[in-house]
């Protein structure tokens, strides 16, 4: 019996906390923002793609950021605001989806499987991005494809403040060119060892025997094998995610707690 086609849309909102902050002040537009602890032993919590254009990023010391990017505005973070637009982000979705998880202050999983039935699914996930950027004046992308993992890649393929679909059958292409850095759960430590085997790009990692990566890196190597391997996409994702038991597990809607 085969299994029904699965679509899942990943939905992140760019840049959020400094998104946020240029609503409240609009004079941080264009220009290198970060969010941040403002002492030198803070991080950077988020910033913008101005700031991101000289090396800064997330979770990087505020005293390296300050280095890369001098000109750099460096603003507290407003968690209560953030707290705020997220929610209204979700009564949005919860409005307008029948099935979604929250899966951090600021990125959704939305099941749309079945709805080509009766509207298609990219047209629909581009009204209701649309909508979202309508009501809350924030920038959002969103990714759309079979299964979680290749709709987040997606989406930050789409950033920023864009939108991309990858077909069905063509999700091991579409991951192939990719450094593995962009695979979900691949840290810098894992990349950096990755890199040091010659393994650069999603397809390298795809063609390496799932015994060698377990041998280097435990259960988590066969875990960062399966994500973008034809296995995972091909069967593993769809017969597993197809579970109603493991469907309603993984897309299910969540509290935010997290405010990375």
């Amino acid at each position: 019996m085969s299994l029904p086609e699965r679509t899942i849309v990943h939905m992140d909102l760019d840049s959020f906390f400094v998104s946020v902050s240029r609503l409240e002040h609009p004079g941080l537009f264009n220009k290198p923002v970060i969010v941040g602890g403002s002492s030198e032993r803070g991080v950077v919590a988020s910033c913008s793609y101005e700031a991101r254009a000289y090396g800064v990023h997330s979770a990087m010391p505020i005293r390296m950021a300050r280095r890369l990017c001098p000109d750099a505005i460096i603003i507290r973070g407003d968690y209560e605001r953030y707290s705020h637009y997220s929610g209204v982000v979700t009564d949005i979705i919860h409005e307008q989806v029948p099935l979604y998880e929250k899966s951090s202050i600021d990125e959704f999983y939305i099941d749309l499987s079945g709805m080509d039935r009766f509207y298609g699914c990219y047209s629909f996930a581009s009204e209701l991005r649309q909508k979202i950027m309508k009501e809350t004046h924030l920038p959002i992308s969103f990714g759309l494809s079979k299964n979680k993992t290749v709709s987040k890649i997606a989406t930050g393929e789409a950033k920023p403040n864009g939108q991309l679909k990858i077909d069905l059958g063509t999700e091991i292409p579409f991951l192939a060119p990719l450094p593995v850095r962009k695979i979900p759960g691949a840290g810098e430590k894992t990349c950096t060892l990755l890199r040091s085997m010659g393994v650069e790009k999603v397809q390298t990692l795809q063609e390496m025997p799932v015994k060698l990566m377990e041998k280097v890196l435990g259960e988590a190597g066969i875990s960062l094998w399966k994500k973008p391997t034809a296995s995972i996409i091909i069967r593993w994702s769809l017969t597993m995610n197809g579970s109603p038991s493991v469907r309603k597990k993984l897309l299910t809607v969540t509290p935010s707690t997290s405010f990375s």
